[in-house]
């Protein structure tokens, strides 16, 4: 739910003039965390976790969403090999991905933003803490294979989110300044990441509670790409880089 108290915030225009927009994929893109709490909650219960009652949607926000694999295994299975634990999550991916090409569908408004980005010629790039393989997939099957110039997977990096290295790769592979960045986010470890690589993030609550994610750093919440607070915050980005701010 978006509070009353964040329009006081709803704006980007120290960015001017944009240079990039940098996304996440699950969760930012897509609503794609029902599928990844199905396959969870399905396979967990194959092996007995939690004496096979199955998972909530909450324990999943807690323990799961938006972490990196190898962080989940160490929250799911503390006491088991890591090479089971990750193949467990082997398993879990292949799931998803047949989900995926099943039910994925974009987050409100994408196509539109995506539009726009494109209309003003700026650097772009997803950045992730999917694994490559459902990373690509997701981006094919919303139709952006050609918008992205760049792909970054946090376990490609040193430090995966919360840590601000995926994002740091990213603004250095595109030649792109913290300064005139925006990031889209929608979980905790996300945001923390972008504000960390001196990022201001715009957050979606998509399926994370939007007091987590603005105490995590976001400096506005929206509830998808059609929000009006999204595109008054843009107008006036395109006012201050034409120079024809009016003031009040």
């Amino acid at each position: 739910m978006l509070n009353s108290h964040e329009t006081e915030r709803c704006s980007l225009s120290q960015l001017a003039p944009l240079e990039a927009i940098l996304f996440d994929i699950d969760g930012t893109l897509c609503d794609s965390d029902p599928l990844h709490y199905i396959a969870f909650r399905e396979l967990l219960q194959e092996v007995g976790f939690n004496g096979g009652v199955p998972i909530t949607e909450e324990f999943f926000v807690e323990n799961i969403g938006g972490k990196h694999n190898d962080d989940i295994c160490k929250i799911l299975f503390p006491n088991q090999d890591l090479q089971k634990s990750l193949k467990f999550m082997d398993d879990k991916e292949a799931m998803f991905r047949r989900l995926a090409s099943e039910q994925l569908k974009p987050v409100n408004g994408l196509h539109k933003l995506c539009k726009w980005i494109e209309d003003h010629g700026f650097k772009r790039a997803a950045v992730t803490n999917a694994p490559r393989e459902n990373a690509e997939l997701m981006i094919s099957i919303l139709g952006l294979t050609n918008f992205f110039e760049l792909l970054v997977v946090g376990g490609e990096c040193n430090r995966a989110k919360p840590f601000p290295d995926p994002y740091l790769k990213a603004l250095e592979t595109i030649k792109a300044s913290p300064e005139h960045t925006i990031v889209f986010e929608d979980s905790v470890s996300g945001i923390k990441a972008g504000v960390a690589a001196g990022m201001p993030v715009v957050g979606l609550p998509t399926r994370n509670p939007g007091h987590l994610l603005m105490e995590a750093g976001a400096n506005f919440l929206i509830k998808d790409y059609d929000d009006p607070k999204l595109w008054t915050a843009l107008e006036e980005l395109d006012s201050l880089a034409a120079g024809t701010m009016v003031t009040p």
